[in-house]
């Protein structure tokens, strides 16, 4: 039986600022281990038995940096497809784009895994164990969902309530979904023995998910196939990937797959599981997969501490110290530092809103920002001056462009570097430069099998990312 893994990537993880940001989000948060979320996503799914493609459906603007994740664990190979969202449109999109591309692809009978990138699960085997079931339900029809072995009362997910008198081979049928309750009524819920929490993955056929939203949600199977009708689909040696088109996927209603279909279908069965499940839904959260020290402390990074406890440190480049202080959550960054008490953790969000609501760009992007070629880092930033140190990967490039109202002095520090600088084509080995003046066509390139490692010197009345003019570019970024 060919089971395609549906890997959802969208979230942005605001409780996770300031390392979680919306180009830079929460599945590709490096854990201690050395490995991000999406990367334990990938390698927990293409694991499974009968695994054909691993399908993910993600931010066009992630597309590269997904890639790039992939390929530094996808040591088997796995076949991947993608879908691009122009921008977020709920799960339940996703799930109708993923289910419609598998039907072409694979046919109705191929089943798909629903996983999100960004959630944690420990025990392996026992997921294993816990797709094997599902795929059995759902080869009888069902629609499948997870429920996790409440372990404490928790507030802040949704619950599944099963029938206790309707087992089924492998799990139990549903008797409805629960939103996040108070303490008393999770603490009644856990008591029960019947109550599950909803952890968001499921197991569908590819047939049997679609006629189900075809009759209870048929706006969003419409207007997603319209949406595909007018896309792109590309194919290469490397995975084939459908683009959505902006405008028709604008039409989609905005709502989740447990609204639009798993709360209102008479076909919904869950697998009752204990595999080391967690969302990582918060800094107290990420604090728990490190290792306390005898006064409870969690650090990450250099850090010393008196006459402190049960506090959690990440600190990536800068010696934090505590002295006297107790329950506190310290993450920083080169360019925020975020101090909460832990039983604020959830309130992180809050910090996000207000940084959009001014147009603070600390929300958004880190100092070292990801390209498909690369990596540039913001060093210094002044009114009318900018420097930046880029790391341009091998036999990468970047586009043709121009600017409008900035120069560029473009320094080589390491690699060899192949220059258009207006009329001229240049080759620059370490120490060499060239200079570019505003309004010249440009492009730097990295022929060598190491990487190029610049230093650009920015001036000009605007610095600006959206000073960018684009005339060619082979990651298809051109301006229309």
């Amino acid at each position: 039986m060919e089971l395609i893994p549906v890997i959802l990537s969208g979230g942005v993880g605001s409780r996770l600022w300031p390392v979680s940001r919306e180009a830079h989000p929460k599945p590709f948060m490096e854990l201690p281990d050395g490995q991000n979320l999406i990367q334990k996503t990938f390698l927990r799914a293409s694991r499974l038995e009968g695994v054909v493609e691993v399908l993910t459906v993600t931010n066009r603007e992630l597309l590269f940096k997904t890639e790039d994740e992939y390929g530094a664990v996808n040591t088997a190979k796995h076949a991947q497809g993608f879908i691009l969202e122009p921008f977020g449109r709920n799960t339940a999109a996703a799930v109708a784009a993923a289910a419609l591309q598998l039907e072409s692809t694979h046919g109705p009978d191929a089943q798909m895994l629903v996983l999100a990138a960004d959630h944690l699960i420990q025990d392996e085997e026992a997921f294993a164990a816990a797709v094997s079931s599902a795929m059995t339900l759902a080869a009888d029809g069902w629609l499948v969902t997870f429920g996790i072995q409440p372990t404490y009362p928790e507030t802040g997910f949704g619950y599944i309530e099963a029938q206790k008198d309707a087992p089924l081979k492998g799990g139990l049928k549903v008797a409805r979904f629960v939103e996040k309750p108070n303490l008393d009524t999770a603490q009644a819920y856990v008591s029960a023995g019947n109550y599950y929490w909803n952890s968001g993955m499921f197991c569908f056929r590819v047939g049997t998910v679609l006629e189900e939203l075809r009759q209870h949600a048929p706006d969003v199977v419409e207007a997603v196939s319209k949406t595909i009708e007018a896309s792109r689909l590309t194919s290469s040696t490397k995975y084939r990937c459908l683009a959505l088109d902006a405008d028709a996927f604008a039409e989609v209603p905005d709502i989740s797959i447990d609204y639009a279909l798993m709360e209102r279908s008479s076909k919904v069965a869950t697998v009752p599981c204990d595999i080391g499940w967690s969302d990582i839904g918060s800094w107290n959260a990420v604090s728990e997969l490190t290792e306390p020290d005898e006064n409870g402390n969690r650090f990450e990074g250099e850090v010393l501490s008196h006459d402190s406890r049960n506090n959690y440190v990440n600190s990536e480049s800068r010696l934090t110290a505590l002295v006297g202080v107790e329950d506190l959550l310290v993450i920083d960054t080169p360019d925020a530092v975020m101090i909460a008490h832990k039983d604020h953790a959830q309130d992180v969000k809050h910090i996000v809103s207000q940084l959009k609501a001014c147009s603070h760009t600390v929300h958004l992007l880190h100092r070292t920002v990801h390209r498909p070629w690369g990596t540039y880092t913001t060093l210094e930033n002044g009114e009318r001056f900018k420097i930046k140190r880029i790391v341009v990967k091998p036999k990468a490039s970047l586009s043709l462009q121009m600017h409008h109202h900035r120069s560029e002095h473009w320094i080589v520090v390491s690699g060899m570097a192949k220059v258009i600088n207006d009329q001229q084509e240049l080759m620059l080995n370490t120490n060499e430069s060239t200079f570019i003046r505003a309004g010249h066509q440009h492009r730097l390139m990295n022929p060598g099998v190491i990487d190029l490692v610049m230093i650009e010197v920015q001036s000009g009345d605007y610095l600006g990312e959206d000073d960018i003019v684009r005339f060619d570019d082979i990651y298809g970024r051109v301006d229309k």
